[in-house]
């Protein structure tokens, strides 16, 4: 196990208990406090109806006890009257005419409890309604109602024991209505928070996990619904993200490969070159003109590969050494970017400079020098890759002005430009080739080596060919306060 193996933290295993099992939990303890609320008022309106319903009872009662002869009643049929209505007396009063349905040898017990149905609160009506239900005396109560036939009132003296069965029974009814209605409704939102919510969150979450398992394999990439909802947005953008990372990884292993390869050829590379290098120095002495014309071209075109070799390195670690910048002539740079391609008058391309005289520019030279290198080069392989070269059509244009404190300079060829695909990527390692068997690496250091010294590159569109135009400030400006100054001029 390698050490980065080692240090990568175990994927934390997602609870048997997760979200689904928590919307359950949660939406049962919603729905059974929404029983509760409903539960309250309904047990106090239910202890409200009861003895209104004994109430009415009460006042038949009472319409047979005025009826009789000096309001008296016989003592079996009060007994019957009041047995069938459930109380122990009934009094009514009617004008100043006291009437009371009684049994003479029933005595009336001490009342515990008065509840006047003439007047009856909400929040009274449910206090009293449990101080009901929750006692556990054999209490007697008076309840107090409105008197038929314009009467003051009604009494009705009573049990408190039957209204407390019929509560508690009625409450039993609602609990067991409300554990089916919970238990339906929690089992129907359940399972419509789970085939809408947490089923595709554990896709994606799995996929996540599979994913971070082996980000390099691109079947792993999860593959997005077609879901209008934030759960599609989310698997849409967790797709893109996954196939850019895989293409990232991608990419720094190949340049990872490139790396080692390249270390690895470096010293025997090295040594070709100082073995050419020595042969130069021999070259040098000869008194041929042309060799001595040639000469001193060779070896520094040979010192500056040396130093590329030595640089190569320092690329695939990404530390390019910082630029020495001084002020440096524009044309005789550029004429050399010409004659290291061998772009003479019988090429098959034509070349054009067409640089500001006398235009100093402040760069690193060598690492200017590979710019434009890198940019011409791009340029020329483009044009080759045509079937038939044509010297009156392809064609490699350097321009160089300077604007204010920025200089410009615009590589263009009429080649056959970069794609749509190659311009999305145009300045990233290994994406930005247009021809087959391209590595893209001249685009990706020309880039890095313009951001070094401050400046910009960046693809000029509507142009024939492809031009690039890249900008070096003399000092660190902002560049798009330059280009509004300009856009405003």
């Amino acid at each position: 196990m390698t050490d980065e193996a080692a240090a990568r933290p175990e994927p934390v295993r997602a609870s048997r208990f997760g979200l689904s099992g928590k919307l359950l939990l949660l939406t049962i303890l919603f729905v059974m406090i929404a029983e509760v609320l409903i539960y309250v008022p309904s047990v106090a309106s239910f202890r409200v109806n009861w003895l209104r319903d004994h109430l009415e009872v009460a006042k038949t009662a009472a319409l047979v006890l005025e009826a009789s002869p000096n309001g008296m009643v016989p003592d079996p049929l009060a007994k019957k009257i009041l047995g069938s209505i459930g109380a122990r007396a009934v009094a009514m009063k009617i004008g100043d005419t006291h009437y009371m349905l009684q049994p003479s040898d029933a005595p009336l017990p001490p009342i515990a409890d008065v509840f006047d149905m003439r007047h009856v609160g909400t929040f009274m009506a449910v206090v009293d309604a449990f101080k009901t239900m929750l006692s556990d005396k054999h209490e007697v109560m008076r309840v107090v109602g409105p008197a038929p036939m314009g009467g003051e009132y009604i009494e009705l003296v009573m049990d408190e024991r039957p209204l407390r069965t019929a509560m508690l029974r009625d409450s039993a009814d609602i609990l067991l209505g409300s554990l089916l209605i919970s238990a339906v409704t929690a089992a129907l939102v359940y399972l419509a928070l789970h085939y809408l919510f947490v089923r595709p969150m554990r896709r994606v979450t799995d996929n996540m996990m599979a994913f971070r398992a082996d980000p390099e394999n691109s079947d792993r990439v999860i593959v997005p619904s077609v879901r209008a909802d934030e759960i599609g947005t989310a698997e849409r953008e967790l797709a893109a993200m996954q196939t850019e990372l895989a293409s990232m990884l991608h990419q720094k292993n190949r340049l990872a490969a490139l790396g080692l390869a390249v270390s690895k050829i470096n010293h025997d590379l090295r040594n070709l070159l100082s073995s050419a290098q020595l042969f130069s120095d021999r070259l040098a002495k000869l008194p041929d003109p042309t060799v001595q014309r040639f000469a001193p071209k060779l070896m520094q075109a040979l010192e500056r590969a040396i130093a590329f070799c030595q640089s190569t390195l320092s690329y695939g670690r990404l530390q390019e050494p910082p630029p020495e910048r001084r002020p440096i002539p524009l044309e005789p740079l550029v004429e050399e970017v010409h004659e290291t391609l061998n772009l003479g008058p019988d090429a098959p391309i034509r070349w054009i400079s067409a640089v500001e005289r006398g235009l100093t520019v402040e760069a690193d030279y060598d690492q200017l020098f590979r710019i434009l290198l890198n940019l011409a080069r791009n340029a020329v392989q483009a044009m080759e890759s045509r079937a038939s070269p044509d010297p009156g059509r392809d064609q490699i244009r350097i321009t160089g002005r300077r604007e204010g404190a920025v200089v410009v300079i615009e590589v263009s060829d009429t080649g056959p430009g970069f794609s749509e695909k190659a311009q999305a990527h145009l300045f990233e390692a290994f994406q930005g080739s247009t021809r087959t068997g391209g590595t893209g690496l001249g685009l990706a250091i020309a880039a890095e080596l313009v951001r070094a010294h401050g400046g910009d590159i960046r693809l000029v569109e509507g142009t024939i060919g492809a031009t690039l135009r890249l900008t070096i400030p003399d000092r660190a400006v902002e560049l798009s306060a330059h280009r509004g100054a300009r856009a405003h001029g």
